[in-house]
């Protein structure tokens, strides 16, 4: 790393001391930055703060990586699914479970375990997780671990002692309010949002100071302009082919009377950060409840990308995917920030690829929308995105709400909708490669029939009013998921390799040209990352994939982990015990097969070339 002014070979901790008292050259947090920027590490959820899962070590390579092996393993003693990946941080490795979210702190020279964390919870918190009791991920800063419980309760741990040194709680789990998302830290604050939104809980996305705990800002998905952190006059929108302020009560207007304060909208995805900006980019989920005809309006700003400022939490920018969502759309899925060329103007580009089947490229800057184009061919709920107003152009015949289609609604099931409510991609994050300058992203090829019913909104029970069945897109000759590059400047396709069922992993690509993802049935694969056709690794880990996988050296050798347990919502069936074809929100029916094919688990396997 070389920068004006200073020596290049300055330790990475010098190098952000010295940017830190360089005006206007603060950082986003200077000791995350630092151990993010040595590639031995795997320190943030993502690798960065933008979200391209890349790693800079290349040692494993498309010329070798077909001769890894299985270095060592680690269980951490509980069953359902394992998403997200360890932290990797100066030789130490932190690994977190589900539901009790296990904490495990592992000396990487000894694999000794340093300490381990066990929060006491209740269990009655299992039963309002609506879709298995998962947990993303850990987040790290200046000797600090940030575990985010399903209880909601947001602690911070001595990352050498494992010693509580504040929590906070963030929601109530008795109205539905839990977490399954991972914790992450720009600059002071440590950013979380909330999960239930089958529960009616109104989404929110909250700062805390991560030294105190101390709650810094709130900003609501719904409701008045000022719990929202909106200012109706400077937030800004995509309307007419430009931004335009979005105006006074701007979520209140598209809501029925007081539906907003069940509204959903919630915040359980990934989030990132840009300090050039000093932006904060993540997604809203869908509204409440799934039945569209009791909720008429747009339903803003559920379904919605924000960009906040990081210091004050305001809105400076917000676009909205899919207005009035009727098929269970969440827009949580992770932002990734990077600078490519889009329509040949160098822009610094936000790409999104939401639920709905929709893949969006915005200049994050601005919010200005510049492309958005399906990402599986399936797609048929609606034909496409207008440009000029930013709207899908809904298809009547696969519309389930009697504001769209007055021969749907309650009672009318709704057959052959692509995709599924789970999403051609669900929060399984995609990977950037700044070497071919795509994205490669693990998708569902899934579809439903979705029948909607009448529900009343009860403090603490589901609110959810729709029935759904899933099962492979038509011609797909039983494939459930497809591994895909994209073009985000063309908005299209660049290569697709079929899997029998979704991929359910998040993707990592290194500098030694190879792209690495999980599968449902458990295999570890890494492909060619200019040919994603070549199959270059496979191996059958415990259990099925739904972990994103991570690489990190340690003693000059690179290593490449991935979790496997089967469970999400993909794999609520097995990792709850379901029977009914309906039930799991309708994925235990399409997904009945995965039990031929892997059994649950807890564990980590971590591989490397052989010495």
């Amino acid at each position: 790393m070389k920068q004006q002014g200073i020596p290049a070979r300055r330790s990475p901790a010098l190098i952000a001391a010295l940017l830190l008292a360089m005006p206007g050259l603060a950082l986003a947090n200077a000791d995350l930055e630092s151990k993010m920027a040595n590639p031995k590490n795997w320190a943030a959820q993502a690798g960065d703060m933008f979200n391209q899962r890349y790693s800079k070590l290349n040692q494993i390579n498309k010329d070798n990586v077909g001769k890894m092996q299985v270095a060592w393993m680690f269980s951490t003693g509980v069953l359902r699914g394992h998403e997200g990946s360890p932290l990797v941080i100066d030789g130490m490795m932190y690994v977190h479970s589900p539901f009790p979210n296990k904490v495990f702190a592992i000396d990487l020279d000894t694999q000794k375990i340093v300490w381990r964390h066990e929060p006491k919870q209740d269990p009655f918190v299992i039963s309002q997780m609506c879709c298995d009791t998962v947990y993303r991920g850990l987040a790290y800063a200046e000797g600090k671990i940030f575990l985010q419980q399903a209880d909601s309760t947001l602690v911070a741990l001595d990352a050498k002692s494992g010693k509580v040194l504040w929590s906070v709680v963030n929601g109530d789990p008795k109205l539905g309010a839990v977490n399954t998302q991972a914790p992450h830290v720009f600059g002071n604050k440590v950013i979380t949002g909330i999960s239930g939104g089958e529960w009616g809980v109104r989404g929110f996305l909250a700062a805390y100071d991560i030294n105190t705990g101390k709650q810094v800002w709130k900003g609501y998905s719904t409701g008045p302009d000022n719990e929202m952190l909106m200012d109706p006059e400077k937030t800004m929108t995509w309307t007419d082919g430009k931004m335009a302020p979005v105006g006074k009560d701007s979520s209140l207007k598209t809501w029925q009377g007081d539906q907003w304060k069940t509204g959903g909208g919630t915040t359980w995805g990934w989030f990132s950060y840009d300090k050039a900006t000093n932006m904060v980019y993540y997604g809203t989920g869908n509204p409440s409840t799934w039945n569209p005809t009791q909720r008429p309006g747009d339903n803003k700003w559920s379904m919605t990308i924000f960009a906040r400022d990081l210091d004050t939490g305001v809105a400076k920018w917000v676009y909205q995917m899919t207005p009035h969502d009727e098929w269970d759309f969440d827009g949580v899925n992770e932002m990734i920030l990077a600078d490519i060329d889009v329509k040949g103007k160098p822009t610094k580009a936000l790409v999104h690829f939401d639920r709905n089947g929709f893949a969006y490229t915005l200049d994050r800057v601005t919010g200005e929308l510049l492309v958005a184009e399906k990402y599986d061919p399936k797609v048929n709920w609606a034909s496409h995105v207008d440009m000029k107003t930013g709207r899908p152009q809904v298809v009547a015949k696969y519309s389930t709400s009697k504001h769209t289609n007055p021969e749907h609604g309650p009672d009318v099931n709704v057959k052959g909708i692509c995709p599924a409510a789970l999403g051609t991609k669900d929060q399984q994050p995609a990977a950037f490669d700044p070497n071919t300058k795509l994205f490669y992203v693990p998708t569902n090829h899934v579809c439903m029939d979705y029948e909607p019913f009448e529900v009343d909104y009860v403090a603490g029970q589901p609110y959810v009013g729709a029935t759904l069945s899933m099962y492979p897109a038509p011609d797909s000759h039983g494939g459930m998921g497809n591994f895909i590059t994209w073009d985000a400047s063309a908005g299209k396709i660049v290569q697709s390799k079929s899997e029998k069922f979704s991929v359910w992993s998040g993707v990592l690509n290194t500098a030694g040209g190879i792209s690495c993802y999980g599968t449902l049935e458990g295999y570890l694969k890494c492909v060619d990352a200019k040919d994603i056709t070549k199959e270059l690794f496979k191996f059958k880990t415990p259990s099925g994939i739904i972990g994103n996988v991570f690489s990190y050296e340690h003693k000059g050798k690179q290593y490449l982990g991935v979790f496997s347990g089967i469970g999400g919502w993909a794999g609520i069936g097995m990792a709850a015990g379901l029977e009914k074809d309906t039930d799991g929100l309708g994925a235990v029916g399409g997904y009945r097969e995965l039990s031929q094919y892997t059994e649950l688990g807890g564990s980590l396997t971590v591989f490397a070339l052989p010495d």
